[in-house]
């Protein structure tokens, strides 16, 4: 077995071969790019002998990776690290992974990327010739949040370094990993914005952009009237006007570059107004941290707020951007988002949570982040409604936010055209986004987008 136990040897003088292979780097799926060709260059350093039972490190050196810090933005020092793979010849198969340190000086943009020397130790267990070839590589930048760059080569590659491994009694078999750990790095800030990133998964998050366009939520019904909504009593027969909800529960699956889970605590409160109800919508506090020094306005919420019971259909609710700058990890509240519900049918009808949405506006260009509805949600308000002339009865009453109706939260479904999008506005936008205030880095091809997360926390 190759392996990691053992005292590591310095054997024979060490030899070093410097290796070019085709190489094709695959940015993170939330940049929009295309994957970026290059050459990438590799000295392998390790011992010309060895015998068995002795255990050998080898050095992977990045003579010239395959693509150059674009014209974007710089990169700080000591935020790049490097993992990679070799593939075991010859005297033993198997796969040895390498890692490098997160060490590299300033890389300013437009330059060659620098990129530290990867180290990983085998132990020999079988006499003759053993081989060591380049394979994959994963480029690492932890900041603003830990994001991979994958690269893999597009040919086939040669050896870098022969060890001719003498008989020494040891046992005969394949080989195993060790030395580094695989490709990919952690994703910091948040749940699976990207967790752990197995090497050779496609990291960055899940594309942005979407597939669901326009249309309104029909389904069934999100809450009934026993999902613990407040109780609104009679809201179209005069008497009260105000109507508070119940807080509840909602758990969120967010598209790239959200996170993968957040919770919140949600209100939805109803103010009658003839025979229309105007609603305002509280979150939770402590959203986020904010990912960058943001200006005023910048980030905006809204939401998708499901209809049930007698009436069906969604009304859209949106809040004011920001009204102060953020600064960079501190915690940010959402504010309150307004609409209004015009019933289309008469009795006890139900308003739950449904899709979240937010929007960070930058330079011009806007990122959307969809939050939907996870699992059975609990209607926080029940109406007594009549029916108006133009109301909900299936479709989206508002006509305004952030696109549409939302999907159904609580075991409703979503049918016909004008779902909210899910993504940019397009690929370009996606790409034009492409780096202001430093929420996103573009590396190698790459773009790297915010978000350290925090889960959303109780409501108030």
């Amino acid at each position: 077995m190759i392996g990691g136990a053992g005292m590591l040897l310095a054997a024979s003088p060490a030899q070093a071969a410097d290796i070019s292979y085709k190489t094709e780097c695959i940015p993170p799926a939330i940049s929009g790019l295309p994957p970026v060709e290059g050459t990438t260059q590799v000295q392998l350093t390790a011992p010309a002998q060895a015998k068995v039972g002795d255990t050998v490190e080898v050095v992977w050196k990045t003579v010239a990776a395959a693509s150059k810090n674009p014209d974007v933005l710089d990169l700080s020092k000591d935020t790049v690290q490097p993992t990679g793979t070799i593939k075991l010849g010859g005297a033993a198969t198997g796969d040895l992974k390498m890692e490098g340190p997160r060490q590299n000086p300033p890389i300013p943009k437009n330059s060659a990327m620098l990129l530290s020397d990867m180290k990983g130790s085998l132990k020999l267990e079988k006499a003759g010739d053993l081989t060591l070839t380049p394979d994959a590589y994963n480029i690492n930048v932890s900041k603003p949040i830990s994001t991979d760059t994958k690269c893999t080569p597009k040919e086939t590659v040669k050896p870098g370094a022969t060890i001719k491994v003498t008989d020494g009694g040891g046992t005969t078999a394949g080989g195993t990993t060790d030395g580094g750990t695989d490709a990919g790095g952690t994703t910091d800030g948040g749940t699976d914005a990207g967790g752990t990133t197995d090497g050779g998964t496609d990291t960055g998050g899940t594309d942005a952009g979407g597939t669901d366009t326009g249309g309104t939520a029909t389904g069934g019904d999100t809450g009934g009237t026993d999902a613990g909504g407040a109780t609104a009593g009679s809201g179209g027969t005069g008497g009260a006007t105000d109507f508070p909800g119940k807080e509840v529960a909602v758990n969120f699956a967010c598209k790239s570059p959200g996170p993968a889970s957040i919770e919140s605590k949600v209100t939805v409160n109803a103010k009658k107004n003839g025979g229309s109800y105007g609603l305002t919508v509280k979150t939770a506090k402590g959203v986020m941290d904010s990912p960058a020094d943001l200006p005023a306005g910048a980030l905006k919420p809204s939401m998708q707020i499901v209809i049930g019971g007698a009436d069906k259909g969604s009304v859209a609710v949106t809040g004011p951007g920001n009204p102060d700058p953020l600064k960079t990890g501190k915690p940010v509240d959402l504010p309150d988002m307004t609409g209004t519900y015009k019933p289309g049918a008469s009795g006890k009808s139900t308003l739950t949570p449904g899709t979240l949405t937010i929007d960070v506006t930058l330079g011009g260009s806007k990122i959307n982040i969809p939050c939907t509805v996870k699992g059975a949600v609990k209607a926080s308000l029940e109406l007594d409604t009549t029916a108006q002339q133009g109301g909900a009865s299936g479709g989206d009453t508002s006509g305004s936010g952030s696109g549409g109706a939302a999907a159904a939260a609580g075991g409703g479904t979503a049918s016909g055209g004008g779902l909210a999008a899910t993504g940019a506005e397009d690929n370009g936008a996606l790409r034009a986004l492409g780096l202001v205030a430093g929420t996103a880095i573009l590396l190698g091809g790459a773009v790297f987008t915010f978000t350290p997360w925090r889960r959303l926390r109780s409501g108030r």
